[in-house]
């Protein structure tokens, strides 16, 4: 087993302190977004060895991939950390952004390639050749929007719009209504795409539409029934003025998760993360196409070939509990699965699931790691990597502790 230290990514959307005060450190002053628990090659963890020495966790794996991921792990992923976790902090909203299918990553990776775009270029669509697929656990509340709602139902939304724009008598901007009646289509993938694809590409007029409603909204106009996805408007425009994903927003569903409530987003599926702290895992990639709510490159043909125009109901992922005890979150993904793990003190051991490698941070209290090859004490904060030549761990809480110890481990998933 190894202790591995993380890198900290500092988006601007970051939270200067919930990730400190999270794992019971100095903030650092800046923005903290993303703590990275893995081995992508763009920002690997640092593995510790028995002899003091140091080395990237993705370099550590290739040195003997079978031994530290597993010989079937390696024959279905490859010889690469199959996962990547995260401790994601949102103080303001991220773009509106959807992954692609494993498909579309390797055919867009190989022909960026091809035509020579460099790695690190700005307008370049795909960093690696794998898909993203990703599931979020709320430490605190969480808010985000999550894959299309039902058309009629974003419909109602707008028609309540164009009626508070009607009663200055100033008339309802032509974008809206051309909204409205692409909504209005009895195709739900024509509508939606159509939809979609007016507000994206509205140009100037999206910023006027956007700003009417704005006003009238700033106004005192009512938003009831639809207050949180009408406050949400107001937000994102007060961050992104003009923004095509403003009014986009109200295509989407609008979720405020609990903590301990989680989503999984599968690939296809237009999302944002709006506020909160959580427990981010994906497959080990770092392929986005933005969509909005950001002043990145948008490649819009590319984005509408890469979204799922279907509406979806939120996909929540409830917690199962394994005959051993373990809670377990279990997305429908082969490259991943969440355990989260808490111990009384003095209390039973809990058996880590484990198949193949896995990656453990303590977020509380401390905990022992007991494996055929040695124990390893994490303390909050602290991080490890377990190889799957290590496996059967326990995770044991620390003897005469005051408080429950608790910790997050991701693993590949052990449902066929």
């Amino acid at each position: 087993m190894y202790e591995i230290d993380n890198v900290l990514r500092p988006y601007a959307w970051g939270s200067t302190t919930a990730i400190a005060g999270l794992l019971g450190r100095p903030a650092s002053g800046g923005p903290e977004a993303e703590l990275w628990i893995g081995a992508h090659p763009d920002s690997p963890s640092v593995a510790k060895r028995p002899d003091g020495t140091t080395a990237p966790l993705n370099a550590l794996i290739g040195e003997d991939p079978e031994h530290f991921l597993g010989s079937e792990s390696v024959a279905e992923f490859g010889p690469r950390l199959p996962f990547l976790a995260k401790i994601l902090a949102a103080a303001k909203p991220l773009s509106l952004q959807v992954h692609p299918s494993l498909d579309q990553a390797q055919a867009g990776f190989a022909r960026e390639n091809a035509d020579g775009v460099p790695a690190g270029a700005a307008h370049r669509n795909y960093r690696d050749d794998n898909h993203k697929p990703e599931m979020i656990f709320a430490l605190t509340p969480f808010d985000a929007l999550c894959g299309f709602r039902a058309p009629e139902k974003s419909r109602d939304i707008f028609l309540h719009l164009a009626g508070c724009l009607e009663l200055p008598g100033n008339g309802v901007p032509q974008l809206l209504k051309d909204v409205i009646e692409d909504l209005s289509q009895p195709d739900e993938a024509t509508a939606l795409r159509s939809a979609f694809e007016r507000l994206i590409a509205g140009g100037g007029a999206i910023q006027e539409a956007t700003s009417r409603v704005v006003d009238v909204l700033a106004s005192g106009a009512p938003m009831a029934p639809y207050q949180q996805e009408l406050s949400t408007v107001l937000s994102l425009h007060g961050e992104y003025p003009g923004d095509p994903g403003v009014l986009i927003s109200l295509l989407l569903n609008r979720l405020s998760l609990e903590p301990g409530e989680a989503v999984y987003l599968p690939a296809g599926n237009v999302h944002a993360y709006l506020y909160g702290l959580g427990v981010e895992v994906m497959a080990s990639s770092d392929n986005v196409l933005r969509g909005g709510l950001t002043p990145k490159f948008i490649d819009i043909p590319e984005l509408l070939n890469t979204i799922a125009f279907e509406s979806v109901g939120v996909p929540m992922l409830r917690p199962e509990t394994s005959e051993l005890g373990q809670e377990l979150y279990c997305p429908p993904f082969r490259e991943f699965q969440l355990q989260r793990i808490e111990l009384l003190p003095d209390g039973e051991p809990v058996p880590l699931a484990q198949s193949g490698a896995a990656v453990i941070i303590v977020v509380a209290g401390s905990v022992i790691l007991d494996s055929p090859k040695g124990d390893l004490q994490l303390d909050r904060g602290a991080s490890a990597f377990l190889p799957a030549a290590d496996a059967p761990v326990n995770v044991h809480p620390v003897s005469g502790a005051l408080e429950n110890a608790v910790a997050f481990a991701v693993t590949t998933s052990m449902k066929a």
